[in-house]
This record gives C-alpha cells, structure tokens and sequence, in this order.
C-alpha cells in the first residue's frame, strides 16, 4: 500500500489538509508507516489529478491559503479495490538493524550507545500506545485497535531481544576490533 492509498483511507475520516494526515501519521500511523510532508503533499496532489480527492482551499489572513482534502465517490471505490488486495507485502525498512549488521566494524560505546537510542525510541513508541489508549481508541474500529496492539507486541518483542542478546553484539564487535588493531 503506497502514501497515496493510505492517505484516501485517512479521509474516510472527514476532510484534511496536509498537515492534518502528516500529523496522524505521525501519530497512530508512525510505528508502521512513515510518510513526510514530501510525500504526502504529491500524493494528495496526484490524487486531485486523478479526481480521487476533492481540494477546497481555505483563505487565511497573512498565511497561504489551506488546502483541505475530501475523498470523492471515486476515491472511496479506488480505496475499496486496493483493500481487496489479501497478499500485502510487509516489509521491514530499519536503519537500526541494517547499522547492527556492520557491528562488527564500529566501536564498542558506539553500538552500547545504538542498542540504548533503540531503547529510548521503543519507550517512547510505548509512551504513544499508552497516550492513544487512553484518549483517543475507545471509538477506534476493530481493524486500527488490532494495529495498535501489533505495534505493542513488535515494540515489547523488539525491547526483549536487545536486553537478552545485546551481549552478542557487544562481545562480537570487542573481539573484531581488537582483531582489526
């Protein structure tokens, strides 16, 4: 599913702008699905073009004018078609892990001072969860309540893992670097 589709999914929710959809991406979409406003405000564009979304721009006073999106009959039936699609790919874009597999030629402090960043992003994925549990999910449908508790288990999983196997990346890496010198 590219920006484009899940920006129409977005407003099924009612009318946005931009800044609207970037900050529920970053919000209930950012553990899973990262879009910035370079993304999304070509998607929004070429899906006016395409007669998928409706644009109203809105006057402001000493500020540009606010552009806010509505899904059209024809985005709605786009979206419905690109749901039906039931072999999604899930893929896994990591920094992080694609750093890990260099280790082996980085300083020790510098994957201690990795592994512990890792750390800090999954408390605060988890200071997110617990936010969005309690104010905003009680009127959540069933499908972005089950998102929401995927993201829990990925992020108590992945905090797991680094405690118990973080051992093998700092002995690994102590051992390659002095085998290097």
């Amino acid at each position: 599913m590219d920006v484009k589709t899940v920006c129409l999914g977005m407003l099924t929710d009612g009318k946005a702008s931009g800044y609207d959809l970037k900050k529920q991406f970053e919000s209930s979409f950012g553990h899973f699905f990262a879009a910035g406003y370079g993304s999304i405000y070509p998607a929004l564009s070429s899906l006016a073009e395409q007669g998928l979304v409706s644009c109203e721009q809105i006057l402001q006073d000493g500020k540009p004018d606010r552009k806010v999106y509505a899904i059209t009959d024809e985005g709605r039936q786009f979206l419905l078609e690109a749901l039906k699609n039931t072999t999604p790919c899930h893929k896994v874009r990591s920094e992080f892990l694609a750093m890990m597999c260099f280790a082996h030629l980085m300083e020790p402090a510098d994957v201690e001072a990795v592994l512990e960043n890792r750390l800090l992003d999954i408390e605060r994925f988890n200071s997110m969860f617990e936010d969005i549990e309690a104010t905003s999910m009680h009127d959540w449908p069933q499908g972005m309540k089950f998102v929401l508790g995927f993201g829990k288990a990925i992020a108590a999983s992945t905090q797991q893992y680094i405690q118990d196997n973080r051992h093998l990346l700092v002995d690994d890496t102590n051992e390659n670097s002095a085998a290097a010198q």
